[in-house]
């Protein structure tokens, strides 16, 4: 299998944003695929109502990258599918170390 690579978006000193794509109301919350530009493609059991697929998409990255919930902003894309996701504290490298290794099979 060959393994995707997240595209670099921005990566500063001390945070890195990436892209990602939100598909909310789905059976369970998990890192589905990695698409062609580099988009993080998640599925969350929340509803896109009042926040609770931004609260619970905050959640699942904080739990899979071992970082405070603190740490991780939507950038852009609050209220739709895609959004940008800032991650202080963290670099690029270890971010997609992480995300592949919770890639669902």
């Amino acid at each position: 299998m060959t393994q995707k690579k997240l595209e670099k978006i921005h990566e500063g000193k001390c945070e890195a944003v990436i892209s990602v794509r939100v598909t909310p109301r789905s059976a369970k919350n998990e890192i589905f695929a990695l698409l062609a530009d580099g988009t993080v493609k998640i599925r969350l059991t929340s509803p896109p109502v009042q926040g609770k697929a931004n609260t619970a998409l905050i959640k699942l990255l904080s739990e899979i990258l071992e970082v405070p919930g603190s740490k991780i902003e939507i950038v852009t894309g609050q209220t739709g599918h895609n959004k940008l996701v800032s991650i202080s504290g963290m670099n690029y490298e270890l971010i997609q170390t992480k995300l592949i290794k919770h890639l669902s099979p």
